[in-house]
């Protein structure tokens, strides 16, 4: 990666001091001074995210206590206290906000936007909201490393790099997974390409190593598979045939939840006024649904492992599919703050299991996992990256029947993603004005 450093009157960065420039030229190793900045950007990322996660099981088991009818009184609540942390601290954006800085924006995300983003993601996430903790990690640890990149005089691509290593960094803590979480940094900005920013991989990579060490060192998680799938094993070439069947179900799957995400989003469009407004009947709305469906609170880390291990009917998962579908929907839309990953793992294992109710014979670890990977596909656009995290979280060692059925959701998805701003990059309108 070629050093570029501002023309400016500002004091010179450690590496350009003569003697220190010649020691480093005369390093006979690969190894160079930007796996140094790598590192401490990928430990700044897990470090916060140690310390957020920390919190979120504090405030989480304080507010978990709430169940049935309660919560049409609490989520509301919950919904106007986030809506005035935004009022009063500031509109701190969502994922599709951050994808387009990367691309529009030289690759800088905005520090200034971290405190309403921290503040009513823990609201969001703690009280029982459709979504997870990864759109506020990524958004807090990559403006970390467009922080410290200006700290050190950076600037280009350069810049856009330690953003990008910052959000691998918040990814890799929150998955436990510093391969797929350095992969899923670079694949959720494009909706055809698997990394376009190709210049980012090794230095994402490297930093979601160090992230993993912290995270995993201060919380102990991330060391063994999130959730306990029963091992499975690849001994017949059908399986792929029902692997590509399983990515098409999941891609369907994907299309409806783009559109009941749509129909929400028009819906929320009729209520002007303050955000709180809008954020307060999301509440509402949630605590709806919780009541009916108590499995669809909290954005589906624990709850998942209860869909694999407990006895349901085919009639119950598809239910509570929908019902998350429409939570997720109603999350995000509503204004509430987070991201979506794992609550479309939570809906594609309970639409797998159905399936594997449905149709005696059928693997159902293998329809799970299948169609959990064609679902994420198809929504957030990233094939290679949801085969690696999900070999990672299910602890499934087979990989390829996952890898066809992300292919094969990636492929069936919409051609206008649910996240607008991957549509075009700033490359793409260089080469194509």
């Amino acid at each position: 990666m070629p050093f570029q450093r501002r023309s400016t009157g500002a004091t010179k960065p450690y590496w350009a001091v003569p003697w220190l420039a010649q020691l480093s030229e005369r390093n006979p190793l690969t190894m160079s001074r930007w796996v140094l900045l790598w590192m401490t950007v990928g430990a700044a990322g897990g470090l916060f995210a140690a310390l957020y996660w920390n919190v979120l099981e504090l405030l989480t088991h304080a507010l978990e206590v709430f169940t049935g009818p309660v919560l049409l009184f609490i989520m509301p609540l919950a919904g106007l206290l986030i809506g005035l942390v935004i009022y009063w601290l500031g509109n701190p954006g969502e994922i599709a906000v951050i994808v387009d800085n990367i691309h529009f924006q030289g690759g800088r995300l905005d520090m200034r936007r971290n405190p309403a983003m921290i503040l009513s993601s823990l609201l969001s996430i703690a009280s029982g909201g459709s979504a997870g903790p990864e759109a506020p990690l990524v958004q807090v640890t990559g403006s970390v490393g467009t922080w410290l990149g200006d700290r050190w005089q950076l600037q280009g691509e350069n810049l856009r790099t330690m953003s990008l290593v910052g959000m691998a960094s918040g990814f890799t803590a929150l998955f436990g997974a510093p391969l797929g979480g350095a992969m899923f940094a670079l694949e959720i900005l494009h909706h055809q390409h698997v990394a376009e920013y190709y210049e980012a991989v090794l230095p994402a990579i490297v930093a979601s190593c160090a992230s993993y060490i912290v995270f995993a060192g201060i919380t102990h998680l991330g060391l063994a598979p999130t959730w306990e799938f029963p091992q499975y094993n690849l001994d017949q070439i059908d399986d792929f045939a029902l692997a590509i069947l399983y990515g098409a179900i999941g891609a369907a799957a994907g299309w409806l939840l783009i559109t009941i995400f749509r129909l929400c989003d028009q819906f929320f469009a009729r209520f002007g006024g303050p955000i709180y407004v809008r954020t307060t009947i999301a509440g509402l709305g949630l605590g709806a649904i919780a009541t009916l469906f108590p499995l669809t609170r909290f954005f589906g880390h624990h709850e998942l492992s209860v869909v694999i291990t407990t006895e349901f009917t085919a009639t119950a998962l598809l239910a509570l599919a929908c019902a998350k579908m429409a939570a997720i929907s109603i999350t995000v839309t509503g204004g509430w703050r987070g991201g979506f990953i794992i609550p479309i793992f939570f809906t594609g294992t309970c639409i797998g299991k159905a399936i594997a109710l449905l149709v005696p014979g059928v693997n159902p670890v293998l329809a799970m996992i299948c169609t959990m990977a064609g679902m994420n596909a198809a929504v957030t656009r990233t094939p290679v990256s949801t085969t690696i995290l999900l070999a990672k979280l299910t602890g499934v060692s087979t990989l390829t029947p996952v890898l066809f059925a992300s292919l094969i959701g990636f492929f069936l998805a919409p051609k206008v993603p649910l996240i607008a701003s991957q549509l075009k990059t700033n490359r793409e309108e260089l080469a194509h004005p």
